[in-house]
Parts: C-alpha cells; sequence; structure tokens
C-alpha cells in the first residue's frame, strides 16, 4: 500500500501554488501600469494629436487606432511637423531607454515635451507599458518639412 503522509501532500501541492503567486502578482502589477498609461494618454492630451480623426470625433475613436500618428501637419516658423506614430516609435525602446529619451528629448513644436518631462518614472513607465500593450500599427507619420518648404495635406498654420 502506498501511503502519502498528509504533510508532505500539503507541502507538494502548496510549492506549486506558491511559485505562481509572484508571477500572478507580477502580472497584476504590470495590468494596472497598463491600465495607468491608458488614463495618462486620455487625461494628458496624447491622443489629441497623436490618433487621428481623434478631436473631430470628440474622442469616439476606436482604441485599435490610438496613437498611430497623423497626416495632419503642425506649421509654423519652426517648419511642418508632423504627430509621431508612438505604437511604431515604441519598438525601437526598451522600457529603459524610453525613460532616459523621455527625460531628455525635445522634439520640434507643438509636442509640449516639458509635460513629458515632469511625468513621473512609474507615469513614464504606465505610458511605454500601454502603448507597447497595443503592440505596433499604421504606418509612419510624414516626414518633418523645414521652414519654407511645402506641407503635403492639410496643415494647421501657427502665427509666426
Amino acid at each position: 500500500m502506498n501511503f502519502v503522509h498528509p504533510i508532505l501532500l500539503a507541502g507538494a501541492l502548496l510549492v506549486p501554488l506558491a511559485t505562481l503567486l509572484p508571477a500572478q502578482a507580477a502580472d497584476g502589477a504590470s495590468s494596472a501600469l497598463v491600465e495607468r498609461g491608458r488614463y495618462l494618454v486620455n487625461v494628458a492630451g496624447c491622443n489629441d494629436c497623436h490618433t487621428p480623426g481623434y478631436a473631430a470625433a470628440e474622442g469616439q475613436v476606436s482604441e485599435k487606432l490610438w496613437l498611430t500618428g497623423d497626416a495632419l501637419g503642425w506649421s509654423g516658423p519652426w517648419g511642418t511637423t508632423y504627430a509621431t506614430n508612438l505604437r511604431l516609435y515604441m519598438t525601437r525602446h526598451t522600457e529603459a531607454s524610453w525613460l532616459q529619451t523621455a527625460r531628455h528629448f525635445k522634439p520640434r513644436p507643438p509636442m509640449p515635451w516639458f509635460n513629458v518631462h515632469a511625468m513621473s518614472d512609474r507615469d513614464l513607465r504606465a505610458l511605454y507599458r500601454y502603448v507597447r500593450h497595443l503592440g505596433p500599427a499604421g504606418e509612419p507619420a510624414p516626414a518633418y518639412v523645414p521652414p519654407g518648404g511645402t506641407p503635403q495635406g492639410p496643415a494647421v498654420r501657427f502665427p509666426g
């Protein structure tokens, strides 16, 4: 007769469960950061420029299109810039390289880079995780047009 001591049996059952708990906790923390990132994208206005048609649709754009960049140009004394496709942009970054970039980048107007600089590391990580959670999609934004150049397609013109 094979007899298994109850304490050994309980230990054998608990060890696999114990190894799952840290993974589940990590998944929960990661999921919380993704949700925080989604929230930040909404309240920080990232979609306003980085999602095509977002403002015109009063925010009623499918999440599958969020942060895919836009062909609407922003023209001023700096030339014409286009909102980057962040879903493609983030594929070129690790979380660490994104944190470094976010702390020091200074893109052309109208990107409010100073607001990104002011974000906490936790919020920058949340943005990164959310964008990576969405996955790559869309096409790259049009290329920058230097001052005096003619933008292709529609552009918002700033005085100056």
